[in-house]
């Protein structure tokens, strides 16, 4: 493994070999966020709202998490439910006292633009998030509010642009408060994260760093918890897919208690090669804070590691992105170790090639 560190101390190397540059994507995170919360969905005329029962964010992939974040952050806070939709149709009950934001980077996935479609049949109101593309053509031709992107970056580094305009917009609508103070909270502690997790902080002092060390040649398995962390688990699975280019598995607490954990026996093998990470808040339940515990003791022989990954930071959104900016960096580290430009995503632009022949 000292050749490995060597290797992710070799800062100047990982920016020349990093072509689609990620690492300055993390770097403009917080400055994402500013301009988000205090450009973006600020300045945009916000549809006619009259009786909104539900919300539904529509998006795939890096597109989608921002919903996902939305709905974990609306869980305890707002009037009315949020749902993420991962389809090419909306769930029967949109109707014209739905918000719907269609979500997509680039404007051109087809199952985004197909769900917009669908939702502007049924009446909903629509608020598009996009660089542009097919999604901001329609919209602006059938008058939809827009909420334009800056583009130049991968859809999966932009959460900053797709996830807090849906907020504000939340707060202006009455549905939510305080946001502001929340982002303020959050650009100042990515800023310190900032310092701890960049290239240029060598591995003996970085936690990211450290943890890729651990994944590295291992199968990592995320584990979450329900209502605070879950959809950073799910963040930290699809972060390591695209960018190291490897497998990864999450599930959540208090949920994998009844089903995943009886499969710790079989294969031993394959087990053996596992490295399980647990991301902790101080806002997760009494009692799964304890299921926790219970599970690592049950599971410690079976599998070639545990680690405990602990959100920081005042605020709800400032903890949630602590852990998001910390799996983030690591994914990149891990794609170092195995030798791969983490930019490049070719099985999913050759997917969509193929799918473009059959239209």
């Amino acid at each position: 493994m000292i050749e490995k560190e060597k290797l992710l101390n070799d800062f100047e190397y990982m920016y020349q070999a990093d072509t689609k540059g990620m690492f300055p994507s993390l770097t403009t995170l917080a400055s994402q966020c500013t301009t988000a919360c205090w450009d973006l969905s600020r300045a945009i005329d916000l549809p006619a709202v009259d009786a909104i029962s539900s919300v539904v964010v529509t998006g795939l992939g890096g597109s989608a998490i921002g919903g996902d974040l939305l709905r974990v952050y609306c869980n305890d806070k707002c009037s009315v439910p949020v749902l993420v939709n991962r389809g090419y149709t909306m769930p029967e009950f949109v109707g014209r006292d739905t918000l719907v934001f269609a979500v997509s980077y680039s404007g051109n996935t087809e199952e985004t633009l197909s769900a917009y479609q669908d939702a502007r049949k049924r009446g909903a109101t629509i608020i598009a998030v996009t660089t542009g593309g097919k999604l901001a053509e329609m919209a602006a031709g059938e008058g939809v509010t827009v909420i334009p992107v800056p583009g130049g970056i991968s859809p999966r580094s932009a959460s900053g642009f797709l996830f807090i305009p849906t907020l504000r917009v939340m707060e202006r609508l009455g549905f939510l408060t305080g946001i502001a103070d929340e982002v303020e909270k959050l650009v100042n502690h990515l800023k310190i994260l900032y310092g701890n997790l960049r290239p240029e902080v060598p591995a003996e002092n970085n936690p990211a760093k450290q943890m890729a060390l651990k994944l590295y040649n291992r199968i990592p398995v995320i584990w979450g918890s329900g209502g605070t962390t879950e959809v950073v688990a799910q963040r930290w699975k699809g972060q390591i897919n695209e960018n190291a280019k490897a497998p990864a598995y999450w599930n959540t607490f208090p949920e994998l208690n009844h089903n995943e954990l009886v499969g710790f026996r079989y294969p031993e093998a394959i087990l053996k090669q596992v490295h399980v990470v647990i991301l902790r808040d101080d806002m997760d339940h009494p009692r799964v804070q304890k299921r926790m515990e219970i599970t690592k003791n049950i599971i410690s022989k079976a599998v070639a590691g545990i680690t405990d990954v602990r959100a920081s930071g005042g605020g709800v959104l400032a903890r949630t992105y602590s852990l998001i900016y910390s799996g983030d960096y690591t994914s990149l580290y891990l794609a170092f170790l195995y030798g791969i430009d983490p930019g490049p995503v070719e099985v999913i632009d050759y997917l969509k090639n193929e799918l473009a022949k059959e239209q």
